[in-house]
């Protein structure tokens, strides 16, 4: 029986494969296996895995024959695992020997849907210490209870699927994957499902993924349309909140978080393409407008100061109609509220760094 499946999507990472791969050996175990997608990549990836899939244990290399995303590589790797837990890295993180082992037991000792842990970013040769918002360490908790309050830094404003091990049970629940065709952001609407619906949790201080950010190749450094799917990705948790018996307690933060993550992309948006930039605002016009405006005025009011002001001109702009699905979108895989479909190679990205959405709460 294997204890654990690890979903591990590549694209185009030469450079920092090997180091990930590497990490992969020093955690492997008879009962471990390793899913290593390749998101059609186009450098010299594709020749690392096959070497990776002939010489570490447990590693088994999936190929897609188009370039589909982060989202559509992780939902890969989970339609192939065996494991009774799940775990995700991406091809340009790495581990600290042992580590998974260690997570296992923890789960098995507390015995929840899903544990969180902490992570050490990387940026060059700088590390710091990144703790999941969960203050209560090696309890078992309602996941429910992890999302508010509205006006903090809570559990949902930390999405990093790769910071945690997860019961397979969630999978048959149909609670572990991910939104089909997000091409960022693609953890948002994840996160918040997994704390709206699954039973049980927990935190933990287990420091061992090393989330490498900066990458020249990810999405929050080269500024394309992808980065517009974060709108879809957000009005997906608008919409599937506002269903939610708690609809009323949960929403403030919902459309706080989709806020300030308007305000960052908007303070930042020099980085973006002139046409890119200007789609951006008409979109994030036309988001503020979907949403509950009670529930808007509110947090508007709440955040204050210039974000606030700034949010309030901008949704008095004339909005962009709502835009086609990303690529692959279909029922059940969110509101169609993202740019339309890039196409080739570069449509997507599979790297962790390509979440453009900031950890950030209102």
């Amino acid at each position: 029986m294997v204890k654990l499946s690890v979903v591990v999507p590549f694209f185009n990472v030469q450079t920092y494969a090997p180091d990930t791969l590497t990490s992969l050996r020093s955690n492997a175990r008879e009962d471990f296996e390793f899913l290593l997608v390749d998101d059609c990549s186009s450098d010299g990836t594709p020749q690392l895995l096959e070497r990776a899939a002939r010489e570490i244990p447990g590693a088994v290399l999936i190929r897609h024959e188009q370039n589909e995303g982060l989202a559509t590589a992780r939902n890969t790797g989970l339609d192939a695992a065996r494991g009774e837990y799940i775990a995700f890295l991406d091809g340009d993180d790495w581990l600290a020997p042992g580590y998974y082992a260690r997570l296992v037991a923890a789960a098995e000792e507390l015995g929840c849907d899903f544990l969180r842990t902490d992570h050490v970013s990387v940026t060059g040769r700088n590390r710091s210490v990144r703790r999941a918002p969960v203050p209560r360490r090696g309890e078992v908790l309602n996941p429910r209870d992890a999302i508010l309050p509205a006006h903090r830094t809570t559990s949902v404003d930390y999405p990093y699927a790769w910071a945690g091990i997860y019961h397979r049970r969630l999978v048959d629940r149909g609670l572990l994957h991910f939104t089909h065709g997000l091409r960022t952001a693609e953890d948002r609407p994840w996160i918040w499902k997994l704390h709206r619906e699954a039973e049980s949790f927990a935190a933990i201080g287990e420091l061992g993924v090393f989330y490498r950010r900066g990458v020249a190749t990810s999405l929050t450094q080269i500024g394309d349309v992808r980065q517009l799917d974060f709108l879809r990705a957000f009005d997906q948790v608008i919409e599937e909140t506002a269903k939610d018996a708690d609809a009323d307690l949960l929403l403030p933060k919902a459309v706080r978080t989709y806020c300030a993550v308007i305000s960052h992309h908007i303070g930042s948006i020099e980085r973006f393409e002139p046409e890119v930039a200007r789609q951006l605002k008409a979109m994030s016009a036309g988001a503020l407008r979907r949403m509950p405006q009670d529930v808007l005025d509110e947090a508007l009011a709440a955040m204050g100061g210039d974000r606030a002001t700034m949010l309030r001109r901008l949704r008095r702009r004339r909005p962009a109609p709502p835009p086609a699905p990303g690529p692959g979108a279909g029922p059940g895989s969110g509101p169609a509220t993202g740019p339309g479909p890039a196409t080739g190679p570069a449509a997507a990205s599979t790297s962790a760094s390509a979440s453009a959405s900031p950890e950030v709460a209102a």
